[in-house]
């Protein structure tokens, strides 16, 4: 929803820029994971003046049977852009596939992060920087300090981030 407010964009558009810029330097080429990542991305893309890619969870079942679309060539390096990590699992199949296509992959930016265990480890194993705006214990940290939750809340709710699969259908992917 965040893109439907100019501000909140434009916010989250800088954070990311400078995100990347502090930590990656400016890369060759931005590549955004669909689909959440490929309108954050583009928008940084267009930010730092550089070419955007988007790399798709699997690939196209027609014509070229593409996982990246866009132009990107071996030895460039790429930062990849997504919205929110969860498992971390599509997201790093996107890095998978910008790696097999030659692509120098620097890091990862996302504007939200769990920070389920299963995710901080995955990124470890595979060698992933990953810098995220914000994540679940700053947003718990407002959410208290504003009365969203009560103190009660958030027992339960810190218990489900230890083991969420636990806590029935868990339809977050990436």
């Amino acid at each position: 929803k965040t893109l439907s407010f100019p501000k909140v964009r434009t916010f989250i558009r800088q954070e990311l820029v400078s995100a990347i810029t502090e930590n990656f330097g400016t890369p060759d080429v931005i590549a955004g994971v669909a689909t959440g990542g490929i309108a954050q991305g583009v928008l940084v893309a267009e930010a730092l003046g550089i070419p955007f890619i988007y790399v798709r969870v699997k690939p196209k079942s027609h014509g070229l049977s593409n996982m990246i679309e866009g132009v990107v060539e071996a030895e460039q390096s790429v930062v990849v852009v997504e919205d929110l990590i969860s498992t971390g699992a599509s997201s790093l199949n996107a890095v998978e596939a910008l790696r097999d296509a030659g692509c120098k992959v620097k890091g990862m930016v996302a504007i939200f992060s769990y920070g389920f265990a299963e995710a901080v480890k995955s990124f470890e194993e595979n060698n992933v920087k990953l810098i995220t705006l914000t994540d679940y214990e700053s947003l718990m940290k407002k959410a208290l300090e504003t009365n969203f939750v009560s103190e009660e809340d958030i027992v339960p709710l810190n218990e489900w981030r230890k083991h969420p699969q636990e806590w029935g259908e868990y339809p977050m992917t990436k």
